[in-house]
């Protein structure tokens, strides 16, 4: 137990001196996030959140909630990965004695936790721009609301790691991902909440991991009526049968690299 909680530490340690090195391209990356705030833009200037029943109240903190919730679920294991198998630095992360795995997980907390303070800023300068849109979330909502985001970004990583095993066979196994993203953003909750979706296009999202990543811990941040119990059931749902997926396409990965004298 000693030698793990040392081993993370180190990772986690190092991963974040790492981060700290690329502040200009994390504060990018953070700007990039901005989609849900230009949705917010677009559905206010519309009237189609009275049409859809919603309060501009609720649609401001939705939106609010869904960039925050988007800025701390980023997951670009994909890409990392396949830069390393191509350029031989995975070959050398494979004779340590732990998993690259973990060292791509702390890669990504640690980047998160370099976000803090960029998204503080950008909340605060928002918050000046259009004063009454920021607000304070109940205990209980930044609670769960955390809670929530840390089990969406645990869903992301695995769903993006089935994609990143492919990395093995192929590699353009990014190209899977950018077409994943088609999908996830339609249906995660970031172009439109997924209550305002046609019945029959709600009840499809619903079947899929996406509302379960933006949608879900959005509307907890937000402080609306959620089913906490089944939001997080459907998350541990899909991440159940996501790791042995995960595990089997890993190793036969693993058998192909070797063999190909990696």
């Amino acid at each position: 137990m000693k030698w793990a909680w040392r081993v993370a530490r180190a990772l986690i340690t190092s991963q974040y001196a790492l981060m700290l090195e690329y502040r200009a391209e994390i504060i990018l990356w953070a700007l990039s996030g901005v989609l849900p705030l230009i949705r917010l833009g677009v559905w206010s200037g519309s009237g189609a959140a009275n049409a859809a029943g919603i309060s501009a109240q609720q649609l401001s903190r939705y939106f609010l909630a869904a960039f925050v919730v988007r800025q701390f679920t980023v997951v670009w294991l994909i890409n990392v990965f396949e830069e390393d198998a191509l350029q031989g630095r995975l070959s050398p992360f494979l004779l340590q004695p732990i998993s690259p795995l973990w060292r791509y997980l702390t890669a990504h907390l640690s980047e998160q936790a370099s976000r803090i303070p960029i998204v503080a800023v950008l909340l605060a300068l928002l918050g000046i721009a259009a004063p009454g849109l920021i607000w304070l979330p109940s205990a209980g909502a930044l609670f769960f609301g955390f809670m929530a985001i840390m089990a969406a970004f645990l869903l992301r990583f695995l769903l993006q790691l089935v994609l990143t095993t492919f990395c093995f066979w192929s590699e353009k196994a990014a190209a899977i991902d950018r077409l994943l993203m088609i999908p996830y953003m339609f249906l995660s909750g970031i172009v439109a909440p997924i209550d305002t979706f046609p019945p029959a296009v709600k009840r499809l999202a619903m079947a899929t991991p996406f509302p379960w990543m933006i949608d879900f811990p959005a509307r907890l941040i937000a402080g609306e009526p959620v089913n906490i119990a089944l939001g997080f059931a459907a998350i541990t749902a899909w991440c159940l049968l996501l790791l042995p997926i995960c595990h089997l396409l890993w190793r036969a990965g693993l058998r192909r690299y070797s063999a190909m004298g990696a």
